[in-house]
């Protein structure tokens, strides 16, 4: 058993992680402990909310962590002061306001908060204590306890309605509401034709280069549909316009040159933060977030020991410290010169909806360069640390200067133009470059020094069909941009939303896109039709105004959830009636070997499949007899054992899993055509993009990068002698 000497102060935190990194700082004096997260919670199995008392709460101890409570209290007893420390949000507030009514020594308690784990923010945390906040406790309470009354009287219903083992989320719910109507967009969508033509060109010095038709006389040509102008919309319209201009001498009628600037972005939010790493690293939002975390706890430095490397990750603020601007603009002018130093530090706008509680995501030293620490970093961490460095550090530079020149170029009636851009002055772009940035740089182009009245060579003139494409599927980054943009969820939220959709079943990823399962179609669609205010895009983001306003004290959390609960009571009893059954389980004769329930057919979005009844306790599934026999192959899955079988997708033949749901481990069928590679003379297989369209690449990718969309002649037998 521990001996604590009265003289002790125990700081608590919630992770171990965070607890090394501060006994680093604290001394002899301190006893720093981790309480492992939330420690009280509404119970697992039943409502937990008296409504007719106000919403009343019946907090219960989470039974992972009777241990550690009474471990924590029994130290707390023998503690002269007790510092609660838990993560500087509403949630890590609700975490203090817990372990303040379990811990049994309240008058020995206070609160700290830092957004660094730094040794001088832990120090100044400590020596300026404040009590804990009840407005940020009691938003928090609010939400949870509006999730929960949508999540245990919507669930029920759906087991009743649809099948069992569905659940219903306040917020997660109105996620997959977007993730639905777009792919209903995509599915009325027809694709309109256009036609663009290019005129290639040489200067009178031979240098050849590329302009597009875009007016005849005084009105825009060849404009994408909806864009302000006449589109080319068949084949015929565009061979008109080429016997027009048969004979055509093309002159340079107009050279218009400009300096274009390119400001550097703000320093990382929450959500740009896992927009970027989705775009850059290819991590989900939930990666992101579980890295970050790791950074802002700490990590053992050589020759430093222990120390945190970003400020806290969950914030919706661009703000940043003026010590770290100082820092910040220190390091620039000591690296890359005056020249790169604005004259005065650069300051972003915060988003209207922001808290504002936070700093921007930012390192904790601009001076520990990547380079640096790389050996004391896991790759993953390593690559997320670079990012959030790099931004913080290309916020505070010079914006990146270019020469943007563009050309009309006149063919009798007719108007073309060509443009480019040459880099004058890099800039922030010495060390950054966003996501959008990078697609920008790779399409801008140059062009050759031109003369007003030049006269050029035609050298060739190509019409191009295309057709509009129906909107994309949302991906991790996009989604949370649009969250972001609807006012729904907060920084907190964003990663458990998308989580939470996928492990339901309602959305699935292909590839990085999030497409909604049948059952998530279905779901919405009744969710929807039967609860419109709880499935409202800009009720939800109101709801998080409100919370808001809870935090700010202007407004009473008990009438939230009162204003709330009256609308939605009706509804759930409406809809207890009027909603459609549409459950399309199948009983067989049939027991689960796992727990003996009986085995029903459901239906899947690879079709139907047998599972148990006793989803979602009970996990097992297996594929229709029929199917297994049908579409079996040798192989067997490398996750768990089962057979794998074929199936059929929009994007062709893949081999999936017999045991899905339950494991969905799928592979790809390699179609080889018996053609070799220019490249390297490996095998050339046919490949479908994310959208289905085949087109032919070496079977040797990435390694080498060869692609075509025309079939290449496959090889002929040798005739020789």
């Amino acid at each position: 058993m521990r001996i604590v000497k009265m003289s002790k102060k125990l700081v608590i935190v919630e992770s171990p992680a965070k607890a090394r990194t501060l006994k680093k700082f604290l001394g002899n004096d301190f006893l720093v402990e981790a309480c492992g997260g939330h420690v009280r919670d509404l119970p697992p199995k039943s409502l937990g909310v008296k409504i007719e008392k106000d919403f009343e709460p019946n907090y219960r101890v989470i039974k992972s962590k009777e241990k550690i409570i009474k471990s924590l209290s029994a130290i707390a007893k023998k503690c002269a002061v007790i510092f609660l420390a838990p993560d500087p949000d509403r949630e890590g507030e609700a975490i203090a306001w817990h372990l303040n009514a379990l811990l049994g020594t309240r008058g020995k308690i206070k609160r700290i908060e830092f957004h660094e784990i730094t040794k001088e923010a832990v120090i100044k945390a400590v020596n300026n204590p404040r009590e804990i906040d009840m407005p940020r406790v009691n938003a928090q309470q609010a939400r949870r306890i509006l999730d929960r009354l949508v999540g245990y009287k919507i669930s029920p219903l759906l087991w009743k309605k649809v099948r069992k083992g569905l659940s219903a989320g306040r917020v997660q719910s109105v996620a997959v509401r977007l993730i639905c109507e777009r792919e209903d967009q995509i599915k009325i969508f027809k694709p309109e034709e256009y036609w663009d033509i290019i005129a290639n060109l040489s200067s009178e010095e031979k240098a050849a280069f590329s302009a597009k038709l875009v007016a005849k006389g005084e009105d825009s040509l060849g404009v994408r549909p909806k864009e302000k102008g006449k589109i080319i919309g068949s084949e015929n319209e565009a061979k008109k316009i080429l016997a027009d201009l048969e004979g055509a001498q093309y002159t340079v009628d107009k050279i218009t040159k400009k300096e274009q600037k390119r400001n550097p972005s703000s320093p990382f939010i929450t959500s740009t933060l896992q927009q970027e790493a989705s775009h850059k690293l290819g991590y989900s939002a939930k990666k992101t977030m579980i890295i970050a975390q790791k950074l802002y706890e700490g990590a053992d430095l050589k020759g430093e020991g222990r120390v945190g490397l970003i400020t806290y990750m969950r914030t919706d603020s661009v703000r940043v410290a003026e010590e770290a601007e100082t820092a910040c603009r220190k390091y620039i002018t000591e690296v890359f010169g005056k020249e790169y130093l604005p004259a005065q530090p650069l300051r972003y706008k915060k988003k209207k909806q922001a808290q504002d509680a936070h700093e921007a995501i930012r390192p904790t030293s601009v001076f520990r360069h990547p380079d640096q620490i790389k050996e004391s970093l896991e790759a993953d961490e390593l690559k997320l640390y670079e990012l959030i460095w790099k931004r913080f550090i290309a916020c505070q530079m010079n914006p990146a200067l270019f020469d943007q020149t563009s050309v009309d170029i006149s063919a009798k009636e007719y108007k073309f133009r060509a443009s480019g851009s040459v880099l004058k002055f890099d800039g922030f772009i010495k060390v950054y470059l966003e996501s959008d940035d990078d697609e920008s740089e790779e399409k801008s182009g140059t062009l050759p020094l031109l003369k007003d009245k030049e006269a050029l060579l035609l050298n060739s003139l190509a019409p191009t069909q295309h057709f509009t494409l129906p909107p994309p599927r949302f991906n991790e980054a996009s989604l949370v941009k649009e969250l972001e943009k609807s006012g729904i969820g907060r920084p907190s939220t964003y990663a458990p939303i998308i989580s939470t959709i996928q492990q339901r079943g309602y959305v699935e990823k292909e590839g990085r896109a999030l497409q909604p399962t049948e059952i998530g179609m279905t779901t919405n669609s009744l969710l929807v039709k039967h609860f419109p205010l709880i499935m409202d895009i800009k009720f939800t983001a109101h709801m998080e105004d409100d919370l808001d306003d809870i935090v700010a004290d202007k407004i009473s959390w008990i009438k939230i959830l009162k204003v709330f609960y009256e609308p939605f009571a009706k509804a759930l009893a409406e809809a207890d009636i009027n909603m459609e059954k549409v459950k399309k389980e199948i009983k067989t004769e049939e027991k689960c070997p796992d727990c003996g329930k009986d085995i029903v057919i459901r239906q899947g979005r690879y079709g139907d499949f047998m599972a148990c009844s006793g989803y979602p306790d009970c996990k097992f599934t297996k594929p229709l007899p029929e199917d297994e026999q049908k579409n079996a192959v040798a192989e067997k899955c490398d996750k768990c054992g089962n057979p794998m079988i074929m199936k059929q997708s929009r994007f062709g033949t893949f081999l999936a899993c017999s045991a899905y749901p339950r494991c969905k481990n799928i592979k790809s069928i390699i179609k080889k055509i018996g053609a070799q590679c220019p490249k390297c003379a490996g095998e050339i297989v046919e490949r479908r993009t994310r959208r289905g369209k085949i087109f032919y690449g070496c079977i040797g990718y990435p390694k080498c990068d060869f692609a075509t969309w025309q079939r290449p002649d496959t090889k002929k037998e040798d005739k020789g002698a």
